[in-house]
Order: structure tokens, then sequence, then C-alpha cells
């Protein structure tokens, strides 16, 4: 299960952002961008996520998480499209050199802080 790893690096990450000033900093929400071909499952994560939170100023986050389609733009004729399968072939020219855009990334893209 790679989630327990996405899980740490996440909180890792989320720690590291908070101000070290802060006294007794509480982590509500946690807001994610997951591409399609991330392969990480939802509930898996948030189960790792619970228990790598225990006694962080993370523990009881709640996790917010925006799909993030999968973006192909073809190097022959720079045509970009969303992609529903890894079947990486332009529509307009049919040729497969292509570039991934988007779909792969796992990021925090904004974390709330409790007043």
């Amino acid at each position: 299960m790679h989630e327990m790893g996405i899980a740490e690096q996440l909180v890792q990450i989320a720690l590291d952002a908070i101000p070290e000033d802060m006294e007794n900093p509480r982590v509500e929400i946690l807001n994610l961008r997951i591409g399609k071909l991330a392969s990480v499952v939802e509930h898996s994560l948030t189960f790792c996520l619970e228990i790598v939170t225990k006694d962080t100023p993370l523990e009881g986050v709640r996790l917010v998480i925006e799909e993030v389609p999968i973006v192909i733009r073809c190097q022959s004729c720079s045509r970009e499209w969303e992609a529903d399968t890894p079947m990486f072939k332009c529509p307009d020219c049919s040729d497969a050199k292509v570039t991934l855009i988007s779909g792969r990334e796992i990021e925090i893209s904004s974390m709330e802080l409790a007043d």
C-alpha cells in the first residue's frame, strides 16, 4: 500500500509549512490535488492519514481532494486533450509522440488552520 508513504510525506510537508511561532497549531482541512494516474485510493489514503497524524497538529484533519484529469499534448501537432484511458495517441494526427501535461500529481494545494 503506497498510500502510507504518501500520507507520511503529506504530513511532513504540512508540518513544515506551519509557522514556527504559532502556539498549539491545528490543521483542520488539507486540500489536495491528486491526478487520475497517481493510483491513489482515497479511502486508503484517509485511513493512513488517520494513523500517521495521531498526536500531531494534523490529528483529525479533513481531506478535500480535487481529482486532476489526464491531459496530454501531441508533440507533432500540439493538440491538447483529456484522456480517460492510458492509451495516448493523438486523436487528430494519430501520432503517439505525446507529453503528459497533468494526471500524475499528488500535491497539497492549501491547508486550513484552526483559529
